[in-house]
């Protein structure tokens, strides 16, 4: 069990090296590190420019980083209120079940709440029981009737 204070914190330009290692990491749990594209130097443009593209949260504990939060912005029509898409969740396997993720999805709800948005949605692998357990306990309600669409640009 964790005997030390778990920190949520932003991403500074200095974690970008770190924030590779999370994705690759994110990338080997979803069965898919062929799929990781992602370069240190966009990143650091995309996440640190004056109209941020995406944020990322980090995890720490004990000073180091342990796991991270990726989201950016959306809005919904239907509510007329902006919201949050929470891109990638993803904690080092030996950090799970300790309130981690709990303490990164609490700081993204306030997050949410400080910019008056309406919801958080994101998406999770049917086959990551786990994961489905963990937002269903959060709250979330999975939403069966949706599918994922996506059209590659190149």
């Amino acid at each position: 069990m964790l005997n030390q204070d778990i920190v949520i914190r932003d991403a500074v330009p200095n974690d970008i090296k770190t924030i590779m290692e999370l994705l690759y990491l994110k990338a080997e749990f979803d069965g898919c590190p062929e799929s990781l594209k992602a370069t240190s130097e966009q990143l650091k443009k995309d996440l640190f420019c004056p109209i941020p593209l995406t944020y990322i949260l980090l995890a720490e504990v004990g000073g180091n980083v342990v796991g991270f939060a990726s989201y950016h912005r959306i809005y919904s029509t239907f509510l007329a209120k902006p919201g949050i898409w929470l891109d990638d969740l993803y904690l080092k396997e030996e950090y799970r079940g300790q309130k981690i993720g709990k303490a990164l999805m609490t700081r993204l709800c306030q997050i949410a709440e400080e910019t008056g948005c309406g919801r958080i949605d994101w998406t999770v692998n049917i086959n990551n029981s786990q994961g489905i357990n963990f937002y269903e306990k959060m709250g979330a309600k999975i939403i069966e009737k949706v599918r994922l669409c996506r059209l590659e640009i190149h």
